[in-house]
């Protein structure tokens, strides 16, 4: 059986629907589920199942939403193959978190509360701010960087090779759509978001989550864990509260992330989360690497019979 790297989804992933066909067919979604609605005092669930969509998509809602579901999806993974040899763990942005309660660094409701007051923290600064974000396709680093700086904006997310997202005001994401093509990249997208992710207009939130990343019970990780902001292995507990907390005002440096693990000589990952959206990116980064995307029981029961 294959040695398996964990990738946990970032906002922007969820869906509707997410774990319905899970919940109806596994007591263990069920239970997990019912655990999360009772730490979080209101049905997370009927959120997920039901909607309505702009209700699921509010960042206080998606966050938790997502944590839930890739841990749902790994337990169910887990049932089918006890031996699944897990050797790694990163996800994007949010995803993070996930990736941390996987390994083991807190527990599951310790996880899931940060999150939750972590999506909240980021939705109150969302409305306290003006800001917006934009997708940059088929530009060098370098370029998008001066294009930023050019913008007075900051470099939210390193995604994939030529797939970068800047965030920041909205008259500085206005004038990176406006400028793109001077600095040599092909395509600027202003994204559809309620505010300016990875970006120093989320330093209010950063500051609420560092003094709950203060008092949370935080362990070294069973398996090595990914971090978004320095794309390198944490292991140290007061290290891992630093790089949760400036993840929020700082880069998603993805791209590097799974570099790192392709050198350390990981071929398969596993995706755990709506949309195969990871799935697309890390063969951007390394058509070499395998990706077995789970997102609901069909590309769960495809999982396990690859994997077997």
């Amino acid at each position: 059986m294959s040695k398996i790297v964990l990738l946990f989804s970032g906002q922007g992933a969820q869906k509707v629907g997410m774990a319905k066909d899970w919940c109806e067919n596994s007591a263990t979604a069920r239970e997990m589920i019912a655990k999360a609605d009772a730490a979080l005092g209101f049905s997370l669930s009927d959120v997920m199942f039901e909607g309505p969509e702009d209700e699921l998509t509010k960042t206080s809602r998606c966050q938790p939403a997502l944590y839930l579901h890739g841990l749902i999806g790994l337990a169910l993974i887990k049932e089918r193959l006890p031996n699944l040899e897990v050797v790694a763990a990163a996800g994007l942005s949010l995803g993070e978190f996930t990736a941390h309660a996987a390994a083991g660094t807190f527990s599951f409701e310790d996880g899931l509360k940060l999150v939750a007051r972590r999506g909240l923290f980021m939705e109150e600064a969302c409305l306290a701010t003006q800001g917006s974000m934009a997708a940059l396709i088929g530009g060098e680093e370098d370029q998008v960087r001066a294009l930023a700086a050019a913008c007075d904006v900051d470099v939210a997310n390193l995604n994939a090779p030529g797939q970068i997202v800047l965030s920041g005001s909205v008259p500085g994401i206005d004038a990176v759509i406006e400028k793109a093509k001077e600095f040599g990249i092909r395509r600027a997208i202003k994204l559809n978001v309620a505010g300016a992710y990875h970006s120093r207009l989320m330093q209010a939130a950063q500051d609420k989550l560092a003094a709950e990343l203060k008092g949370a019970s935080i362990q070294s990780p069973a398996i090595p864990v990914v971090c978004n902001y320095g794309a390198s292995v944490v292991s140290d507990p007061a290290e891992i509260r630093t790089m949760l907390e400036k993840q929020v005002t700082g880069s998603v440096r993805w791209t590097e992330s799974i570099r790192l693990l392709r050198e350390q000589g990981h071929t398969t990952f596993l995706e755990l989360g709506p949309g195969k959206v990871l799935a697309g990116l890390v063969a951007k980064i390394d058509k070499d690497a395998v990706v077995h995307s789970v997102e609901d029981l069909a590309s769960l029961e495809a999982a396990v019979e690859a994997l077997s």
